[in-house]
């Protein structure tokens, strides 16, 4: 809900706070005191027009501004979370800031959490927030969608849960049918691209191969081609180590064993020259080991060139596959497999079809038989919804006024269903029933709104209602009537209404009042002349039975219209103590709450 509502230099509104809270808040004040102004407030705060012309005469910019506490949840949270708005939690609940400022050149600037916004988004953010029921406000109820969505939700528990049974079905149907379209559709497509999968497996597994071989085979290509160097150097190493001629006795080996026996035949008088006569001891062991391996090499080492033609001639089949498939062999082997399983797929059509052909019409006929099921209980709700509704506009003096809640199966299947759900309003016997928002007042049609509301208002609630001239060309019973359904509205959510009627007022959990004050004699700040300006006030007591006085008489300070004005309250205050029964009466008239229905 909302808990404070902020104006500055809006219309004839110089600076105000409306502190507000749970239940019924009333706006009353003289014509042209700027009643209006907070509706525009609110509109704004919703993504409405700016209009320039709605800033105050020689200000530079109107600002409107509140602050909304919701549960953490809430679907206005998570879209401005997403915004990246700044979200404050505490005592279980979210704060959320929201702001518009409209300058005197038109343009205009949105503020979400803290955080500069498009007004789109306060738009989205706002319309979960706040419905406003006006003279020339948007229907909150107006489109085919907003109408189905409101009846599924009176509707209660038995049709929640068939419309969740039809909504799993229809999501597994529509893939389904995707799938089979891409299958049908595709056929040619996907018999070239098996045909393609076939030709470049069948390549791959006709050079078969193997991973790691391109590294190994690239090896002995290089080895092949330089055997006689190899061959060569291996020869010298061995022979530098090995001596094959004895008589120069000048090889590594030899060497290395003659300084190990001079050592040996004196180590015995030295620790240390013992220690070196063991090390050239293992020196000698890996010279021989080495020139063994070297002399093992030179003659193992085949120079045969149809062998080299045969490596290269491998490496070049390897090196084809890395060109069309893969960067390497090991990817080449792994696109393989990939390209294998895919083979199955595109081959598996013909099963796949009729596997797909036999479950669509299995999901088909299950779909058409809750959607049957979900219209049959669409038009029971729709026809009490019809019911509640009318008798409702009765008490709110429009007696010849009947609601009209129609529920057509089109034999389509969609997404909720195969229905349209149609409101209409029948003004008067006799005339034809139209579409929400044509054929009636701005007033009979706030006054439908209301009557939509207060049934509504246990299963489809908005935190906020605000109504303006929901009591426009009614007065006496009837404005009774619409009090108490007001404050049978404000049990449920936020109830702000503009109003110039006593008994509406006298039904309020807050009166605030706005007040006009004299034509400015001086120049202002601006330096304009002659600038009107309005403060806003909440009610005490007391205070409530002057502004009551004034509206029923336009005398405050006459004691009888004081003492009508207290009658008012207390036939409002026992108005209300009933209402507060009949609630506490209302009760489900079917299992698990699907429906309400009052003990009147």
């Amino acid at each position: 809900m909302i808990e404070e509502l902020r104006i500055r230099d809006l219309g004839v509104i110089t600076e105000a706070s409306l502190p507000l809270g749970p239940g019924l808040s009333v706006v009353t004040g003289e014509t042209g005191a700027g009643k209006t102004m907070v509706v525009t407030a609110l509109g704004l705060l919703l993504g409405g027009r700016s209009d320039a012309g709605a800033v105050r005469t020689g200000a530079k910019s109107a600002l409107a501004e509140a602050s909304v506490r919701l549960e953490p949840g809430h679907d206005a949270v998570v879209r401005a979370e997403e915004a990246g708005a700044e979200i404050e939690e505490h005592d279980g609940g979210a704060e959320l800031l929201l702001a518009r400022t409209v300058g005197a050149d038109g343009r205009s600037r949105a503020h979400v959490g803290g955080r500069s916004a498009p007004v789109g988004t306060l738009a989205e953010v706002g319309s979960r927030l706040v419905v406003i029921h006006g003279q020339s406000e948007q229907l909150r109820l107006k489109s085919p969608a907003a109408q189905r969505e409101a009846l599924d939700k009176f509707a209660g528990a038995a049709f929640a849960a068939k419309q969740a049974a039809y909504t799993l079905r229809y999501g597994g149907w529509v893939a389904a049918r995707r799938e089979l379209d891409e299958l049908t559709s595709g056929a040619r497509e996907r018999l070239r691209e098996a045909e393609s999968l076939e030709a470049a497996l069948a390549e791959i597994g006709e050079v078969g191969p193997e991973r790691g071989e391109d590294e190994a085979l690239r090896a002995e290509s290089l080895r092949l081609s330089h055997a006689e160097a190899l061959r060569a150097a291996a020869q010298q190493a061995h022979e530098a180590l090995v001596a094959e001629d004895f008589g120069e006795a000048s090889d590594a080996t030899t060497l290395v064993d003659g300084a190990r026996r001079a050592l040996e035949h004196v180590s015995e008088h030295d620790p240390e020259l013992s220690a070196a006569a063991e090390r050239l001891a293992e020196a000698g062991y890996l010279l021989a080991d080495v020139a063994s391996s070297l002399a093992s090499y030179a003659s193992a080492l085949d120079a045969d060139p149809a062998r080299l033609a045969e490596v290269e001639e491998r490496r070049a089949a390897l090196t084809g596959l890395t060109r069309k498939y893969a960067p390497t062999l090991d990817e080449v082997l792994v696109w393989a497999e990939a390209g294998q399983k895919r083979l199955f797929e595109l081959q598996d059509d013909d099963g796949r079809i009729e596997s797909l052909t036999e479950q669509l019409v299995r999901d088909e006929a299950e779909l058409r038989e809750l959607a049957a099921e979900m219209t049959s209980l669409r038009q029971a709700a729709a026809a009490e919804l019809a019911e509640r509704v009318s008798a409702e506009l009765t008490a709110l003096a429009m007696p010849d006024a009947t609601l009209h809640v129609t529920v057509e199966p089109t034999g389509e299947l969609g997404p909720d269903g195969s229905d349209t759900v149609a409101i209409q309003l029948q003004p008067h016997a006799g005339a034809p029933a139209r579409p929400l928002g044509k054929g009636a007042s701005g007033g009979e049609l706030s006054r439908v709104m209301l009557a939509i509301e207060v049934v509504l208002a246990a299963v489809d609630p908005v935190p906020t209602f605000v109504f303006d001239e929901v009591d426009s060309g009614v007065g006496g019973r009837a404005a009774v009537e619409i009090g108490r359904r007001l404050a049978m509205l404000a049990r449920h959510v936020q109830v702000l209404v503009v109003t110039h009627l006593p008994q509406v007022a006298a039904f309020a959990d807050r009166h605030i009042t706005v007040i006009k004050n004299s034509v400015a004699s001086s120049r202002s700040a601006a330096g304009v002349e002659g600038v009107t300006s309005s403060d806003i006030r909440v009610l005490g007591d007391q205070e409530r039975v002057v502004e009551l006085a004034r509206m029923l008489a336009g005398q405050e300070d006459s004691s009888s219209a004081q003492a009508h004005a207290l009658e008012l309250l207390e036939d409002a205050a026992s108005a209300r103590a009933a209402a507060a029964c009949t609630a506490a009466a209302w009760r489900p008239t079917r299992q698990s709450g699907e429906g309400w229905t009052p003990d009147r």
